[in-house]
């Protein structure tokens, strides 16, 4: 049957709408009001143990998850939605590996900001889907040499290595309590690279079981050894590191010249001209605010604690825009702590992941993809929360066991009045200690 002309003028009409359509639903642009636009959503995974007997991290997923809430607020990242799948690690090599596959059966594109002791079992199933490892804790060594694991921090080595020199100006005798595990076997050659930088002797190593529920046995030993003067005492032992000065503080009171109080009384924690006061001292992630402020505040056992970490302090400005998403995206959830060292490289790590995203600017990001730009050089300014990062073959330092570290600078703070607070300005670098160690 012959078309009539409003036939014909109708048709017209809806082949025009509907290509106006679809030009507005497969371009460049986000609908007002969506999330993510016509790109494809990128999906990536953050794990971290959560109700373990050693230590926990729930912050760091609870952070991706924020930080995707506040992406997709915006409308993504470059017009992708950011869907973040979490997953529980557990502390153990199962719960790792298990989480590991499962973001390769659900087609993530990248696992980042999480925390996990057990590397060797989560980066096998990584490297065999090509998925890239982005701003892990630091706590692992296969996170420092696997050729898709790109860390935002330089781990417990730096924060090792940079303990010691903080150490040694102020400390004549060192006890270090660790645990007694293979990653825990590393550190006191780490601390001593450190403490030789000052021509001063190595520490007496004292190992202890990781989920302990009291260390009265190593608390003793770590006091005697320390000293009656200059003494200092550090524990490097996680969540458990609360635990060990608890048990520290209890010791008995030792008679006037057997080395001073149980407890680390610094009065500031670097004036060095205490006698018989042993001092105590860690590393973030095993002492931070959130341990500071659950102890005591001014009145816990940790003012004027020396403490070595890799960021700047938590009340630093650099710090204002992860705070401002905190308040607005997990004001409520009390895993979030912005003094938390998980949570803060968390935000580094998703910081990574967004401006490689938007590097790449295309509709389809992949694992590969990512790695790639990664390999290839991709700058990525931090705002002053780390030295510029960038994973090129140069840039990595290189060190027997850590090869992959590319951010070896720390920083130095100490207990005062119930914060953490800069004992000295800026960043340390300690690459050439971390090279040194055996």
């Amino acid at each position: 049957m012959p078309m009539t002309g409003r036939r014909l003028t109708s048709l017209l009409a809806y082949i025009t709408t509907s290509a106006a359509g679809a030009s507005l639903l497969t371009g460049c642009g986000v609908l007002p009001g969506a999330t993510g636009g016509s790109r494809e959503p990128v999906t990536v995974m953050t794990w971290a143990p959560d109700q373990t007997r050693a230590t926990n991290m729930p912050g760091m997923p609870a952070m991706a998850q924020a930080f995707a809430r506040w992406v997709n607020s915006q409308g993504g990242i470059d017009g992708h939605e950011l869907r973040v799948l979490t997953c529980n690690e557990h502390n153990s090599t199962a719960g790792a590996a298990a989480c590991a596959r499962r973001a390769v059966r659900e087609n993530a594109v990248a696992v980042v900001g999480s925390y996990s002791q057990n590397g060797r079992a989560f980066m096998a199933p990584l490297e065999a889907a090509g998925i890239p490892y982005i701003g892990g804790y630091g706590i692992s060594e296969d996170e420092f040499t696997s050729p898709l694991s790109y860390p935002v921090n330089g781990g417990q080595a730096s924060l090792i290595a940079g303990h010691g020199i903080q150490l040694a100006g102020s400390c004549r005798t060192v006890s270090l309590v660790r645990p007694d595990t293979l990653a825990g076997d590393r550190l006191p050659e780490l601390l001593n690279s450190g403490l030789r930088k000052a021509s001063h002797r190595g520490a007496v190593d004292i190992p202890a079981v990781e989920d302990a529920a009291e260390y009265t046995a190593q608390a003793s030993r770590a006091r005697e050894k320390a000293g009656e003067k200059q003494g200092c005492v550090t524990a490097v032992l996680g969540e458990r590191t609360q635990t060990f000065f608890d048990s520290f503080r209890r010791l008995p009171e030792q008679e006037e010249g057997e080395g001073g109080r149980g407890g680390g009384d610094v009065q500031g924690g670097d004036s060095g001209e205490e006698n018989g006061a042993v001092r105590i001292s860690s590393v973030l992630g095993s002492v931070g605010q959130p341990v500071i402020d659950r102890t005591g505040g001014a009145h816990s056992p940790f003012e004027g604690a020396f403490v070595t970490g890799w960021y700047p302090e938590a009340g630093d400005k650099s710090w204002a825009p992860m705070r401002k998403v905190i308040q607005e995206h997990a004001f409520a959830d009390n895993r979030v702590d912005p003094a938390d060292a998980g949570v803060q490289t968390t935000w580094i790590a998703y910081t990574v992941l967004k401006d490689v995203i938007e590097a790449l600017d295309d509709d389809t990001i992949s694992a590969s993809r990512i790695a790639h730009a990664l390999d290839r050089g991709e700058r990525i300014d931090t705002g002053g929360l780390t030295p510029t990062l960038r994973w090129k073959y140069e840039d990595l330092l290189g060190a027997p066991g850590y090869p992959r570290i590319v951010n070896h600078e720390v920083t130095f703070q100490v207990v005062r009045k119930g914060r953490l607070v800069a004992q000295k300005p800026g960043f340390v670098d300690v690459g050439e200690t971390v090279l040194s160690a055996p």
